[in-house]
């Protein structure tokens, strides 16, 4: 249980220290792997079921990241202002 912990962890640390356009490419790149993953689950074709659970919250991940970092510039900038 531990180890599954430190590699969600060293992925997320990954993900933070990407740029926006990288984690754009990678969230397109999940989502088609994500339609692709439900045409197989629905011709029985599917070898992993688990990776459909793990695609999508690596989705959930980076738009948790994005939406971070969008809410925080608005931060930044009243801090000039003041």
């Amino acid at each position: 249980m531990m180890a599954a912990k430190n590699s969600i962890a060293n992925k997320v640390g990954d993900m933070r220290a990407k740029t926006d356009d990288q984690l754009t490419g990678d969230l397109a790149d999940l989502k088609r792997e994500a339609f692709n993953l439900r045409f197989q689950a629905a011709t029985n074709q599917l070898e992993r079921p688990a990776r459909i659970k793990e695609v999508r919250r690596d989705i959930a991940r980076i738009k948790t990241l994005k939406n971070e970092r969008q809410n925080a510039e608005p931060a930044r900038s009243n801090d000039k202002k003041a």
